[in-house]
């Protein structure tokens, strides 16, 4: 059993930058590929990014590419998503999601959520 916990959501103008946090509990950590997804109001829910096992491989949207950075601390069992130059468009609410096998895109459905932080971008 893995649980997620992420931290670091807010309001930020847009152009700005914000750090989301998510803690894992367990001994595993570095079993699971962590990666993050976003649904807005109204719309689907949409994948974000992704990072390997050790880190070595991560993917992004390309909506998000060249202005998020994933990365992650397997000896803290945290992952981060650093989001700069944000848009009103990301707008939405974050989730910390974990899995032992791969997972790049909208329709994947990891074993373990977080409960979400809310990031608001205000134009």
């Amino acid at each position: 059993q893995v649980q997620l916990v992420e931290s670091g959501g807010g309001l930020v103008q847009a152009g700005g930058s914000l750090r989301l946090s998510c803690a894992a509990s367990g001994r595993t950590f570095s079993s699971y590929v962590m990666g993050w997804f976003r649904q807005a109001p109204g719309k689907e829910r949409e994948f974000v990014a992704a990072i390997t096992w050790r880190g070595i491989n991560t993917r992004y949207a390309d909506s998000v590419k060249g202005r998020f950075t994933i990365s992650r601390e397997n000896a803290k069992n945290t992952v981060s998503l650093q989001m700069n130059s944000l848009k009103p468009e990301d707008t939405a609410v974050y989730y910390c999601a974990a899995d032992r096998t791969p997972f790049y895109d909208d329709y994947a459905l990891p074993e373990y959520w977080g409960q979400g932080t809310q990031v608001t971008v205000s134009s």
